[in-house]
Formats: C-alpha cells, structure tokens, sequence
C-alpha cells in the first residue's frame, strides 16, 4: 500500500479527519476538518510520517539544501521538532505575536542571519500563517525559499507564498486524500462532490 492510501485511511480511522459542516480559523466554511495534531498520539504511524517527510524533502529540495528547520506553534511544533531530530538540524520557532516578557522576542532559537531555513506546518490552507511566519524570518535576516506541509488543502496557500517567493510542498493534498477514502467507499459521493468544489 503506497503512503498516500495507508494515511488517508488512518485519517479517516482515527478521527483526525472529519467529514460535514466546519469554520476554520480563516472564517471559512468547510466541508470537513483535518486535524493533525492527533497524529503524535499513535507512535508507529508518527514515525512512519515523520520519516516519509524527510524523504519527500530529500527528493524535492535535498537535506543539504537548508540549515535550520522553523515552525509555527502548535501542530506544526510538533512535527517539525520530530524532523528537527532525524535531520539533525537546529529548530527554530515563530510566535504569531511576540510574547510579553522577557525579550519579547518573535523567534524562538538561534536564528542566525544569512541562514536558510526551511519552513515545516502540518496543514496549508490559505497560507496566512505561513506567510507571517516568512515575514519574521525574512525580518530576522534568515533566507526561506521552501515550506513544506503534510496536507495542502488546495485553498490558496500556493499561491500566496509564491507572492513572498516561497515554494510550497506537499506530502499530500485534499484531493488525493478524498479520492483514496472515495474509492475505498470511505466517502460519499455528496461530500466528494463538495470537496471538489471546495479545492482550487
């Protein structure tokens, strides 16, 4: 079983996906609702996941290619401190706003000037967050060329980080994962229908 198949069972099996009426952060209305966070709570498949994405970078972009790893708490956290360990690359993260006290620093870690960091998230939809995280990366001097995420929801985010000039990656996106549960008559056809015209 290739891995797009295998995860987009697990997503349907374990809940992380769920089909119906949902808001998302951006305000929008959606026909289901991927969350990734659940995934750390099944170990083999965490690491299974884990490892397919450093192979997807390797092929895509090489290891060699970037010197530090930033995300953007919590989901994507989590994800890229595991990848952080099997690369053995320096984590850095961004806050969405600067906390309070102490530094009030945005970025969390080493973020030295003239580094090139790859940005990691879990989920990509419109692309917002991402891109703030860019801009406090691109403040702090580091170099960004590439974000990769598990999941492209084919909402929009592409297109907005090639507007930073930002690559967006993907181990997956919507479409493939709809398909899958689709074909294995794990979705209907109702809600295919409605995911179809919700990806771009």
């Amino acid at each position: 079983m290739d891995f797009v198949k295998e995860f987009a069972i697990f997503l349907q099996e374990s809940t992380a996906i769920k089909f119906g009426n949902f808001k998302l952060s951006s305000g929008k209305e959606s026909a289901y609702y991927v969350d990734l966070r659940i995934i750390s709570s099944f170990p083999h498949q965490f690491r299974k996941t884990i490892k397919h994405i450093q192979n997807v970078i390797s092929e895509k972009i090489g290891l060699d290619s970037f010197d530090c790893i930033a995300s953007v708490p919590t989901s994507g956290l989590v994800i890229a401190s595991a990848l952080a360990i099997e690369t053995v690359k320096p984590l850095i993260y961004i806050r969405q706003k600067p906390k309070d006290y102490g530094t009030g620093s945005l970025i969390e870690g080493k973020a030295k000037p003239g580094t090139k960091a790859l940005l990691i998230d879990d989920v990509g939809t419109t692309g917002q967050s991402l891109v703030n995280a860019i801009k406090a990366l691109k403040d702090a001097k580091m170099i960004v060329t590439d974000a990769f995420v598990i999941v492209n929801r084919l909402e929009g985010a592409s297109e907005l980080l090639a507007s930073e000039g930002v690559r967006l990656h993907e181990v997956m996106d919507m479409m493939q994962i709809s398909s899958t549960l689709h074909d294995e008559k794990l979705l209907d056809e109702q809600t295919f229908e409605r995911i179809k015209k919700q990806s771009k």
